[in-house]
Protein backbone atom coordinates (compact mmCIF):
# COMPACT_ATOMS: atom_id res chain seq x y z
CA UNK A 1 0.00 0.00 0.00
CA UNK A 2 1.35 3.37 -0.81
CA UNK A 3 2.20 6.01 2.10
CA UNK A 4 -0.59 8.67 2.31
CA UNK A 5 -0.25 12.00 0.39
CA UNK A 6 0.69 14.84 2.87
CA UNK A 7 -0.38 17.27 0.45
CA UNK A 8 -4.39 15.31 0.44
CA UNK A 9 -6.36 17.19 3.02
CA UNK A 10 -7.65 14.63 5.81
CA UNK A 11 -11.27 14.88 4.68
CA UNK A 12 -10.73 14.21 1.16
CA UNK A 13 -9.05 10.86 2.64
CA UNK A 14 -12.78 9.96 3.96
CA UNK A 15 -14.97 7.04 1.27
CA UNK A 16 -18.23 8.25 0.33
CA UNK A 17 -20.67 6.09 2.46
CA UNK A 18 -22.43 3.21 0.06
CA UNK A 19 -25.60 4.41 -1.79
CA UNK A 20 -27.55 0.70 -0.56
CA UNK A 21 -26.55 1.76 3.17
CA UNK A 22 -27.78 6.15 2.74
CA UNK A 23 -31.03 4.36 1.29
CA UNK A 24 -31.46 1.99 3.66
CA UNK A 25 -30.97 4.75 6.53
CA UNK A 26 -33.52 7.17 4.86
CA UNK A 27 -36.09 4.58 4.20
CA UNK A 28 -35.65 3.60 7.89
CA UNK A 29 -36.29 7.36 8.94
CA UNK A 30 -39.33 7.68 6.80
CA UNK A 31 -40.70 4.07 7.83
CA UNK A 32 -40.56 5.00 11.58
CA UNK A 33 -42.25 8.31 10.80
CA UNK A 34 -45.18 7.12 8.83
CA UNK A 35 -45.49 4.70 12.04
CA UNK A 36 -45.59 7.19 14.39
CA UNK A 37 -47.86 9.39 12.51
CA UNK A 38 -50.05 6.29 12.09
CA UNK A 39 -50.14 5.87 15.44
CA UNK A 40 -50.95 9.40 16.31
CA UNK A 41 -54.09 9.05 14.14
CA UNK A 42 -55.32 5.52 15.57
CA UNK A 43 -55.43 7.58 19.36
CA UNK A 44 -56.60 10.56 17.39
CA UNK A 45 -60.59 11.24 18.46
CA UNK A 46 -63.00 11.92 14.86
CA UNK A 47 -64.64 15.23 16.01
CA UNK A 48 -67.74 13.76 14.53
CA UNK A 49 -68.82 9.98 15.16
CA UNK A 50 -72.38 7.92 15.13
CA UNK A 51 -73.22 5.61 17.88
CA UNK A 52 -76.31 3.53 17.59
CA UNK A 53 -79.04 6.56 17.07
CA UNK A 54 -76.78 9.13 17.99
CA UNK A 55 -74.91 11.28 16.80
CA UNK A 56 -71.02 12.04 19.05
CA UNK A 57 -69.77 15.34 18.76
CA UNK A 58 -65.88 15.46 20.39
CA UNK A 59 -63.34 17.90 21.26
CA UNK A 60 -61.22 19.56 23.41
CA UNK A 61 -61.77 22.51 25.66
CA UNK A 62 -60.38 24.78 28.48
CA UNK A 63 -57.51 21.87 29.61
CA UNK A 64 -60.27 19.32 29.26
CA UNK A 65 -62.65 17.32 26.54
CA UNK A 66 -66.34 18.02 25.80
CA UNK A 67 -68.68 15.30 24.56
CA UNK A 68 -72.46 16.17 22.75
CA UNK A 69 -74.22 13.61 22.16
CA UNK A 70 -77.14 14.29 19.83
CA UNK A 71 -80.40 12.26 19.07
CA UNK A 72 -80.79 11.10 16.11
CA UNK A 73 -77.95 10.21 13.35
CA UNK A 74 -77.62 13.96 11.23
CA UNK A 75 -76.37 14.89 7.86
CA UNK A 76 -72.92 15.46 7.78
CA UNK A 77 -73.35 19.47 7.16
CA UNK A 78 -75.78 19.32 9.45
CA UNK A 79 -73.56 17.76 12.20
CA UNK A 80 -69.99 19.59 11.06
CA UNK A 81 -72.28 22.91 11.60
CA UNK A 82 -73.33 22.03 15.00
CA UNK A 83 -69.69 21.09 16.24
CA UNK A 84 -68.91 24.50 14.78
CA UNK A 85 -71.28 26.07 17.20
CA UNK A 86 -70.22 24.30 19.79
CA UNK A 87 -66.74 24.48 19.41
CA UNK A 88 -67.83 28.50 19.32
CA UNK A 89 -69.49 29.11 22.64
CA UNK A 90 -66.90 27.00 24.42
CA UNK A 91 -64.59 29.11 23.23
CA UNK A 92 -66.35 32.42 23.90
CA UNK A 93 -65.77 31.26 27.51
CA UNK A 94 -62.07 30.14 27.44
CA UNK A 95 -61.29 33.35 25.81
CA UNK A 96 -63.24 34.97 28.48
CA UNK A 97 -62.34 33.01 31.91
CA UNK A 98 -58.85 31.61 31.37
CA UNK A 99 -56.50 31.64 33.35
CA UNK A 100 -53.74 31.00 31.32
CA UNK A 101 -54.66 32.81 28.25
CA UNK A 102 -52.98 36.43 29.12
CA UNK A 103 -55.41 38.31 27.33
CA UNK A 104 -58.20 36.67 28.63
CA UNK A 105 -60.53 39.24 30.94
CA UNK A 106 -59.42 37.21 33.77
CA UNK A 107 -55.81 37.15 33.46
CA UNK A 108 -56.29 41.17 32.80
CA UNK A 109 -58.33 41.85 35.63
CA UNK A 110 -55.52 39.70 38.13
CA UNK A 111 -52.68 41.34 36.49
CA UNK A 112 -54.39 45.02 37.58
CA UNK A 113 -53.26 47.16 40.08
CA UNK A 114 -55.31 48.28 42.78
CA UNK A 115 -56.23 51.63 41.46
CA UNK A 116 -57.25 49.70 37.82
CA UNK A 117 -61.05 48.60 36.94
CA UNK A 118 -61.71 46.22 34.09
CA UNK A 119 -65.50 46.77 32.73
CA UNK A 120 -66.33 43.02 32.33
CA UNK A 121 -68.37 40.74 29.51
CA UNK A 122 -72.03 40.26 29.82
CA UNK A 123 -71.01 36.18 30.34
CA UNK A 124 -68.34 37.00 32.70
CA UNK A 125 -70.48 39.06 34.54
CA UNK A 126 -73.10 36.42 35.06
CA UNK A 127 -70.48 34.02 36.70
CA UNK A 128 -69.37 36.50 38.98
CA UNK A 129 -72.56 37.41 39.93
CA UNK A 130 -73.55 33.77 40.90
CA UNK A 131 -70.24 32.88 42.18
CA UNK A 132 -70.52 36.02 44.46
CA UNK A 133 -74.26 34.69 45.78
CA UNK A 134 -72.92 31.01 45.99
CA UNK A 135 -69.62 32.10 48.22
CA UNK A 136 -72.04 34.05 50.38
CA UNK A 137 -75.08 31.38 50.64
CA UNK A 138 -71.83 28.76 51.26
CA UNK A 139 -70.19 30.85 54.41
CA UNK A 140 -67.73 31.41 52.30
CA UNK A 141 -66.92 27.98 51.14
CA UNK A 142 -66.95 28.98 47.69
CA UNK A 143 -64.63 31.57 46.75
CA UNK A 144 -63.00 32.51 43.41
CA UNK A 145 -59.95 34.25 44.72
CA UNK A 146 -58.50 31.02 46.28
CA UNK A 147 -56.29 30.34 43.29
CA UNK A 148 -53.10 31.72 45.18
CA UNK A 149 -53.46 29.20 47.76
CA UNK A 150 -54.14 26.37 45.65
CA UNK A 151 -50.97 27.47 44.00
CA UNK A 152 -49.00 27.43 47.01
CA UNK A 153 -50.48 23.85 47.85
CA UNK A 154 -48.88 22.57 44.70
CA UNK A 155 -51.76 22.48 42.32
CA UNK A 156 -51.15 24.72 39.13
CA UNK A 157 -48.62 25.21 36.60
CA UNK A 158 -46.08 24.38 38.95
CA UNK A 159 -46.56 21.71 40.97
CA UNK A 160 -44.79 20.84 43.75
CA UNK A 161 -45.03 18.65 46.34
CA UNK A 162 -44.14 20.83 49.71
CA UNK A 163 -46.16 22.77 51.13
CA UNK A 164 -46.75 26.27 52.32
CA UNK A 165 -45.71 27.31 56.20
CA UNK A 166 -48.44 28.88 58.18
CA UNK A 167 -47.20 32.57 57.63
CA UNK A 168 -47.46 31.81 53.92
CA UNK A 169 -51.00 30.95 54.75
CA UNK A 170 -51.75 33.87 56.74
CA UNK A 171 -50.82 35.99 53.69
CA UNK A 172 -52.34 33.96 51.10
CA UNK A 173 -55.36 34.37 53.03
CA UNK A 174 -55.54 37.54 53.60
CA UNK A 175 -56.40 38.03 49.58
CA UNK A 176 -59.02 35.38 49.77
CA UNK A 177 -62.75 36.86 50.21
CA UNK A 178 -64.53 37.87 47.29
CA UNK A 179 -66.83 40.03 48.33
CA UNK A 180 -64.35 41.93 50.32
CA UNK A 181 -61.27 42.03 48.31
CA UNK A 182 -63.14 42.99 45.20
CA UNK A 183 -65.92 45.63 44.34
CA UNK A 184 -68.12 45.27 41.58
CA UNK A 185 -70.34 47.98 39.63
CA UNK A 186 -73.41 45.35 37.95
CA UNK A 187 -74.58 48.99 36.47
CA UNK A 188 -71.46 49.55 34.45
CA UNK A 189 -70.10 45.71 35.10
CA UNK A 190 -67.05 47.56 36.02
CA UNK A 191 -64.88 45.08 38.29
CA UNK A 192 -62.18 46.84 40.66
CA UNK A 193 -59.81 44.68 43.22
CA UNK A 194 -59.62 46.31 46.33
CA UNK A 195 -56.00 44.59 47.39
CA UNK A 196 -52.80 44.03 45.50
CA UNK A 197 -52.38 40.56 44.53
CA UNK A 198 -56.02 39.57 44.09
CA UNK A 199 -57.11 37.08 41.11
CA UNK A 200 -59.97 35.58 39.94
CA UNK A 201 -60.39 31.83 39.09
CA UNK A 202 -63.55 30.48 37.51
CA UNK A 203 -62.36 26.66 37.54
CA UNK A 204 -64.79 25.35 39.63
CA UNK A 205 -67.84 27.05 37.65
CA UNK A 206 -66.51 28.27 34.22
CA UNK A 207 -67.15 24.57 32.72
CA UNK A 208 -70.56 24.42 34.08
CA UNK A 209 -70.82 27.28 32.46
CA UNK A 210 -69.85 26.34 29.46
CA UNK A 211 -72.19 23.53 29.22
CA UNK A 212 -75.26 25.60 30.01
CA UNK A 213 -73.69 28.20 26.51
CA UNK A 214 -73.95 25.22 24.40
CA UNK A 215 -77.08 23.35 25.47
CA UNK A 216 -78.96 27.11 25.09
CA UNK A 217 -77.65 27.19 21.87
CA UNK A 218 -78.47 23.88 20.56
CA UNK A 219 -82.42 24.39 21.85
CA UNK A 220 -81.40 27.53 19.40
CA UNK A 221 -81.05 25.64 16.92
CA UNK A 222 -83.82 23.80 17.40
CA UNK A 223 -82.30 20.20 18.32
CA UNK A 224 -84.86 18.40 19.85
CA UNK A 225 -82.74 15.99 22.33
CA UNK A 226 -78.79 16.23 23.45
CA UNK A 227 -76.42 15.39 26.10
CA UNK A 228 -73.87 18.06 26.77
CA UNK A 229 -70.36 16.53 28.32
CA UNK A 230 -67.77 19.12 29.76
CA UNK A 231 -64.78 17.61 32.17
CA UNK A 232 -67.18 15.95 33.79
CA UNK A 233 -70.38 18.22 34.25
CA UNK A 234 -73.29 17.24 32.17
CA UNK A 235 -76.85 18.88 31.14
CA UNK A 236 -79.20 17.32 28.91
CA UNK A 237 -82.19 18.11 27.02
CA UNK A 238 -85.27 16.38 25.61
CA UNK A 239 -85.00 12.97 25.25
CA UNK A 240 -82.87 10.25 24.12
CA UNK A 241 -83.09 8.90 20.36
CA UNK A 242 -84.95 5.83 21.60
CA UNK A 243 -87.79 8.35 22.86
CA UNK A 244 -85.92 7.43 26.76
CA UNK A 245 -85.15 9.98 29.42
CA UNK A 246 -81.03 10.65 29.58
CA UNK A 247 -79.94 8.69 32.46
CA UNK A 248 -76.83 9.57 33.83
CA UNK A 249 -74.57 7.49 36.27
CA UNK A 250 -72.28 8.66 39.32
CA UNK A 251 -69.22 6.98 39.79
CA UNK A 252 -67.31 5.38 42.49
CA UNK A 253 -65.00 7.63 43.90
CA UNK A 254 -62.05 5.37 43.18
CA UNK A 255 -59.01 6.07 40.97
CA UNK A 256 -58.64 2.95 39.33
CA UNK A 257 -62.04 3.12 38.51
CA UNK A 258 -64.40 1.44 40.60
CA UNK A 259 -68.10 0.91 38.48
CA UNK A 260 -71.51 2.83 39.59
CA UNK A 261 -72.09 3.93 42.91
CA UNK A 262 -75.80 5.46 41.11
CA UNK A 263 -77.41 6.48 38.35
CA UNK A 264 -80.24 9.46 38.37
CA UNK A 265 -82.56 10.56 35.23
CA UNK A 266 -81.60 13.70 34.62
CA UNK A 267 -84.51 15.65 32.22
CA UNK A 268 -83.94 19.00 31.60
CA UNK A 269 -81.55 18.94 34.15
CA UNK A 270 -77.64 19.26 34.84
CA UNK A 271 -75.72 17.13 36.95
CA UNK A 272 -71.75 18.31 38.25
CA UNK A 273 -69.53 15.92 40.44
CA UNK A 274 -66.65 17.72 42.93
CA UNK A 275 -64.40 14.98 44.62
CA UNK A 276 -60.71 14.90 45.57
CA UNK A 277 -59.96 10.86 44.46
CA UNK A 278 -58.83 11.76 41.06
CA UNK A 279 -57.09 15.51 41.31
CA UNK A 280 -54.02 15.08 44.88
CA UNK A 281 -50.81 15.12 45.62
CA UNK A 282 -48.28 14.09 48.01
CA UNK A 283 -47.17 17.11 50.45
CA UNK A 284 -44.35 17.02 53.43
CA UNK A 285 -45.78 12.98 52.86
CA UNK A 286 -49.01 12.93 53.16
CA UNK A 287 -51.85 13.10 50.74
CA UNK A 288 -53.68 16.28 50.25
CA UNK A 289 -56.69 17.14 47.94
CA UNK A 290 -56.63 19.83 45.57
CA UNK A 291 -59.83 21.45 47.21
CA UNK A 292 -58.62 24.19 49.16
CA UNK A 293 -61.09 25.44 52.23
CA UNK A 294 -60.94 28.96 51.96
CA UNK A 295 -61.91 29.40 55.61
CA UNK A 296 -58.95 27.80 56.83
CA UNK A 297 -56.62 28.01 53.72
CA UNK A 298 -55.89 24.22 54.14
CA UNK A 299 -56.82 21.38 52.25
CA UNK A 300 -59.96 19.52 52.91
CA UNK A 301 -59.32 16.88 55.26
CA UNK A 302 -62.56 14.94 56.30
CA UNK A 303 -64.09 11.76 54.97
CA UNK A 304 -66.60 12.88 52.41
CA UNK A 305 -65.03 11.71 48.48
CA UNK A 306 -67.50 13.29 46.04
CA UNK A 307 -70.88 14.99 46.14
CA UNK A 308 -72.97 15.65 43.31
CA UNK A 309 -75.48 18.10 42.99
CA UNK A 310 -78.63 18.43 40.42
CA UNK A 311 -80.18 21.84 38.91
CA UNK A 312 -81.14 23.05 36.33
CA UNK A 313 -78.40 25.85 35.27
CA UNK A 314 -74.98 23.23 35.56
CA UNK A 315 -72.84 26.58 36.18
CA UNK A 316 -75.05 26.49 39.77
CA UNK A 317 -74.47 22.62 40.02
CA UNK A 318 -70.63 23.25 39.74
CA UNK A 319 -70.31 25.67 41.82
CA UNK A 320 -72.15 23.96 44.80
CA UNK A 321 -70.48 20.93 43.98
CA UNK A 322 -67.75 22.68 45.23
CA UNK A 323 -68.86 24.30 48.14
CA UNK A 324 -70.34 20.99 49.15
CA UNK A 325 -67.45 19.50 49.06
CA UNK A 326 -65.46 21.52 50.95
CA UNK A 327 -68.22 21.93 53.72
CA UNK A 328 -68.06 18.17 54.10
CA UNK A 329 -70.38 15.36 54.75
CA UNK A 330 -72.26 16.89 57.97
CA UNK A 331 -72.31 20.75 57.08
CA UNK A 332 -72.54 20.22 53.54
CA UNK A 333 -75.31 17.81 53.79
CA UNK A 334 -77.14 19.89 56.30
CA UNK A 335 -76.87 23.04 54.53
CA UNK A 336 -78.25 21.33 51.20
CA UNK A 337 -81.42 20.60 52.47
CA UNK A 338 -81.87 24.13 54.17
CA UNK A 339 -81.37 25.79 50.85
CA UNK A 340 -83.52 22.97 49.17
CA UNK A 341 -80.44 21.80 47.16
CA UNK A 342 -80.68 18.08 45.56
CA UNK A 343 -77.17 16.52 46.27
CA UNK A 344 -75.51 12.84 46.22
CA UNK A 345 -73.15 12.41 48.90
CA UNK A 346 -70.12 9.30 49.27
CA UNK A 347 -68.45 9.37 52.13
CA UNK A 348 -65.36 6.90 53.01
CA UNK A 349 -65.98 4.31 55.54
CA UNK A 350 -62.82 2.70 57.68
CA UNK A 351 -63.32 -0.55 55.45
CA UNK A 352 -62.39 1.15 52.40
CA UNK A 353 -65.75 1.28 51.04
CA UNK A 354 -68.10 4.14 50.24
CA UNK A 355 -71.99 4.94 51.81
CA UNK A 356 -74.00 7.24 50.02
CA UNK A 357 -76.45 9.82 51.75
CA UNK A 358 -78.49 12.27 49.99
CA UNK A 359 -80.66 15.59 50.69
CA UNK A 360 -83.94 15.54 51.02
CA UNK A 361 -84.38 17.07 47.01
CA UNK A 362 -82.47 14.04 45.42
CA UNK A 363 -84.47 11.84 43.49
CA UNK A 364 -85.07 8.10 44.68
CA UNK A 365 -83.66 6.08 41.74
Amino acid sequence: MPPPDPNVPPWKKLRPLPVVFVLGLFFLVWWRGQTNEQAQNKRRVEPVQTQGKHTLLRGQTMGTTFTVKLSGVLPEPHSQALLGAVRQELGAVDKAMSTYKPDSELSRFNQLLTDGSLVLSEQTTEVLQLALTIGKDSGGAFDVTVGPLVRAWGFGAKSTNKGPDEATIAKLKALTGAAEQMQFDPKTRALRKKTAGVEVDFSAIAKGYGVDRVAERLIKEGVPGFMVEVGGEVRTFGKRADDKPWRIGIEQPNPAGGGIATVVTLGNLSLATSGDYRNYREVNGKRVSHTIDPRTGHPIAHKLASVSVLAKSCARADAWATALNVLGPTEGLALANKLDLAAYFLVRQPDGQFAGSQSAKWPER
